[in-house]
């Protein structure tokens, strides 16, 4: 592996910096292509913000002379650049759509271009929407609709069966459950994986698309809007705040710390090396430990001993209630299994430092 040359986009970013130092331990030589967006660094990335060896260019996947430039000589790429979160609100939705799709779109443009035909992109449990259910009456599976505002206001915060009304039960997604995104953000992540797909159909490639579930770990951005809720719970008590629950605190998701989401991401690489070509393959990421918002906000404040958790009933439209990660297929195929507990993972992240 001395000879071959792993392109990261994004990746000064916090996942992308991650997967580059464990790509680069693992024998990888790296080069980074990061724009030092404002609203994911707080300074433009550097070379000393890098291992020793790893190489910087900072430029933006968009621009096509500078994606020829950098692919010169890579034997495959990891797609982490991306505008992240569920977003402020529509007027996100263009910068969602050029930063994703656009920059997507060149990036396997200029991999064919270049003849390298092996990718790793970072999707999203997002595109999913709601998570799977089953129905308690008699344990089928039932795909429910996007929650009726009314019910929420009301505090009716679990999925109901369409044809019944019976509230359901959740349960664990596999990657071939029906994809449903339903924010801006889920839809970009979606099509960057069709995009994905269309390159290794018509070049002979090969994709792993890593459907990351709830990353958190050191080096997560902070004080953003776009920043995922544990970052945003510690960020309140760190000021001394209590953590703000949204609806009622029983919203399940799957934690999954950033160096097990790395090290999916190295193993990924390796199984682009052997899968047969013109394949696109998704992989669910996570740890496999349901975890509540709630659990998660109580874990965050007993750790920094502050107050505890306020649980507000609001809710945002665009949320989903429940999903959680089967991961049995990143297992079979990609030899990988998070090992970072969430309770010690949790820990570690209490005080760990953060991205401004």
């Amino acid at each position: 592996m001395p000879d071959d040359l792993l392109v990261v986009t994004g990746g000064a970013g916090f996942i992308g910096s991650a997967v580059v130092r464990a790509a680069f331990a693992g024998g990888w030589r790296v080069r980074v292509l990061d724009s030092g967006r404002p609203d994911v660094h707080g300074r433009p990335p550097t070379q000393a913000d890098l291992p020793d060896g790893v190489e910087l260019v900072v430029g933006d996947v968009r621009d096509a002379r500078t994606l020829d430039a950098v692919l010169a000589g890579a034997t495959a790429v990891s797609h982490q650049a991306a505008k992240v979160g569920l977003g402020v609100d529509l007027q996100d939705a263009p910068d969602y759509a050029e930063t994703n799709v656009t920059g997507t779109a060149q990036l396997v443009a200029a991999m064919a271009r270049a003849d390298v035909g092996r990718l790793v992109l970072a999707s999203s449990m997002v595109v999913y929407g709601e998570g799977a259910y089953r129905r308690p009456s008699d344990g089928a599976a039932v795909r429910p609709a996007p929650r009726d505002e009314a019910d929420l206001a009301a505090g009716r915060f679990d999925p109901r069966d369409p044809a019944t009304g019976e509230e359901l039960e959740p349960d664990v997604v596999t990657e071939d459950a029906r994809l449903d995104p339903r924010s801006t953000y889920a839809l970009t992540k979606l099509t960057q994986e069709h995009l994905a797909a269309v390159w290794a159909r018509e070049t002979g490639g090969r994709v792993a698309a890593l459907r990351y579930h709830n990353v958190y770990g050191p080096g997560m951005p902070r004080d953003t809007p776009y920043a995922g809720v544990a970052a945003i719970f510690r960020s309140a008590l760190e000021h001394g705040r209590a953590p703000r629950v949204f609806e009622d605190g029983a919203q399940r998701r799957d934690l999954v710390h950033v160096d097990d989401v790395a090290r999916a991401g190295v193993a990924a690489l390796a199984w682009t090396a052997h899968a047969p070509a013109g394949t696109s393959r998704a992989f669910n990421t996570g740890s496999g430990t349901v975890t509540t918002v709630l659990e998660l906000a109580t874990a965050l404040s007993e750790a920094l001993g502050g107050p505890p958790p306020e649980v507000t009933g609001a809710f945002r439209a665009g949320d989903v209630r429940h999903v959680t990660a089967s991961s049995q297929r990143a297992a079979a195929e990609l030899g990988w299994r998070a090992a970072v507990p969430v309770s010690e993972g949790l820990r570690e992240f209490a005080v760990a430092p953060l991205r401004a």
